[in-house]
């Protein structure tokens, strides 16, 4: 999947509740490596419902870049996970742009509880995959044909890839990063 002379679009979900280090350490890995390459590999930026600020986790405020309506095209797109994913399980809104994004994405990769929303949609559907580790059961119940991994840090399908929990997120990120661009 190597492509060195390709500089790829990463878009993080934003919602309330988010978990500040599943958004924060994919971010950092892609932002950093973009830094550290000259600015050759990844532009990365961050997306809400409608681009307003959002209450992360134990009150961090964090204001997105862009809004479902107006972000640039997306290569990658990271949905996090927190306690917000409850919420968002449940906005259509939500699902129906990551329903809309997720076939024009060469990665969509959740981190955490962020993998509800994508068995939620389907999109697991008779593939391995994992999320946190407290919400295996509840990951049984929303995506019931996908093969919980419970043993693995990160579970990479090609297209679709998800990660157990905030350093699991991190370790996933790096995995992409060397599956685009090598060692």
């Amino acid at each position: 999947m190597e492509q060195q002379n390709k500089r790829y679009t990463v878009g993080i979900y934003l919602f309330d509740d988010v978990e500040v280090l599943d958004f924060a350490g994919p971010f950092e890995v892609f932002a950093v490596t973009d830094e550290i390459s000259g600015y050759k590999f990844f532009e990365v930026c961050t997306i809400s419902v409608d681009g307003k600020q959002v209450k992360a986790r134990n009150g961090l405020k964090v204001q997105p870049d862009y809004s479902f309506e107006n972000h640039p095209s997306l290569d990658i797109v990271i949905i996090p996970g927190g306690m917000g994913t409850r919420v968002a399980i449940k906005d259509n809104k939500t699902l129906d742009w990551i329903s809309k994004v997720h076939p024009n994405t060469q990665i969509t990769m959740s981190v955490c509880t962020g993998s509800l929303l994508l068995g939620k949609l389907g999109l697991l559907d008779n593939l391995p995959a994992t999320t946190h580790h407290t919400v295996f059961d509840l990951f049984k119940k929303v995506s019931p044909t996908t093969k919980v991994v419970t043993d693995q840090r990160f579970v990479d399908n090609g297209h679709i890839m998800t990660a157990g929990g905030i350093s699991a997120g991190i370790d996933l990120s790096l995995h992409v990063v060397e599956k685009l661009y090598g060692k």
